[in-house]
């Protein structure tokens, strides 16, 4: 089966223009007899949610997707080929007879005692962990793709205490890493970044390395309900049509397309019009620091100072009160608070020691 060029027109869109308000469409279109990008898909310490996620995309199908575009040669929860057969795949790749290979890695990755807390097959009679696949496969891979916000910033199964000593994809190997975050993932968040690289190349990226055509702008910026919050009308419990700040919606903190893209390959709906807060799934200090869900963010005291977080976000478009510095109001009062949150929560991902207070 053949995908048709309005097929990709549909999937890849490529830079969200916030002035305009919508999203533009790129002209992609199929590449008859190019060379298809081998693919490995990894899943480590994960509960599986993305690939099945991605499974869902609907235009193209997944089955087009693995056949017209990309050679998957491995996945953990699609592969036929049992005992040492998915390994053999794998060595293949390492010694070099699979090349410009496309490495997706799904879920945290296990450090603690060598890794052994993710055991993918016997490799020579031993254990073959997660740690060493991933650290045997990254460094020649044509490009590194964390898919999930496990993959992404180890939450949350590297959440404290973290006994397995769970580290992000970017962690455990030194080269670049394309994050693709999301609890799960939207499908096409995932099957964009990967389109997008096999025709085009490295998308542009942010201060993360996400993929700004995906994670340019705040879900508050972008949502549906956003003239509620600018009136003054919350929601005062779950189920109420309004404007979600108040009971937590982690909107203003969070950078996603999901208001205009909606879930899953058919675009139904998305947590807000299904009258529930974001939790903030996309940011890097999901999921330990985002919770209580249904909390409202907090307000940010300072010496002499108190914004409230409703205001802070009215001002800039976006707030946070976590891991900020002194140096917040100077930012609210120059309008730089927005430039630096769109680095995340805190301005740059750190694997915190100790119980989150």
């Amino acid at each position: 089966m053949k995908i048709k060029p309005e097929q990709l027109k549909d999937m890849v869109r490529l830079r969200l223009q916030p002035s305009k308000g919508r999203t533009q469409i790129s002209d992609a279109k199929a590449q008859p007899g190019r060379e298809k990008p081998p693919l490995v898909w990894l899943e480590t310490n994960t509960c599986h949610g993305n690939i099945l996620s991605v499974m869902n995309i609907a235009n193209p199908t997944f089955p087009e997707l693995m056949e017209d575009i990309f050679d998957l040669r491995y996945s953990n929860t699609l592969m036929f080929g049992q005992g040492s057969q998915p390994i053999e795949v794998l060595e293949a790749v390492m010694a070099g007879e699979i090349k410009d290979y496309f490495l997706v890695v799904e879920g945290t990755v296990p450090t603690k005692d060598n890794g052994i807390y993710c055991v993918i097959g016997l490799k020579d009679g031993q254990n073959y962990t997660a740690l060493q696949a991933v650290r045997d496969l990254g460094p020649e891979a044509k490009y590194v793709i964390a898919v999930g916000s496990c993959a992404a910033w180890g939450l949350p199964f590297g959440a404290y205490p973290n006994p397995s000593g769970s580290k992000p994809v970017s962690a455990v190997i030194n080269r670049k890493v394309i994050n693709v975050p999301g609890c799960p993932t939207n499908p096409e968040w995932a099957v964009g970044t990967l389109v997008h690289l096999a025709m085009y190349g490295e998308p542009e990226l942010d201060s993360l390395n996400r993929p700004v055509m995906f994670y340019g702008e705040t879900i508050h910026n972008l949502c549906t309900r956003r003239h509620y919050y600018e009136s003054g009308i919350f929601a005062k419990k779950l189920g109420e049509p309004w404007c979600m700040f108040k009971i937590g919606c982690k909107g203003p903190v969070t950078y996603a397309d999901c208001p205009s893209r909606q879930w899953n390959g058919e675009h139904v709906n998305w947590p807000v019009g299904a009258n529930t807060p974001c939790i903030g799934c996309t940011s890097p200090e999901f999921l330990e620091r985002t919770a209580p869900f249904f909390k409202h963010l907090p307000d940010i005291q300072l010496p002499g100072v108190r914004v409230a977080s409703d205001r802070a976000a009215l001002a800039t478009g976006a707030v946070t009160a976590l891991g900020i510095g002194a140096h917040l109001a100077g930012q609210i009062a120059t309008g730089r608070l927005q430039k630096t949150l769109k680095k995340g929560f805190s301005g740059s991902f750190r694997i915190k020691k100790g119980k989150p207070k």
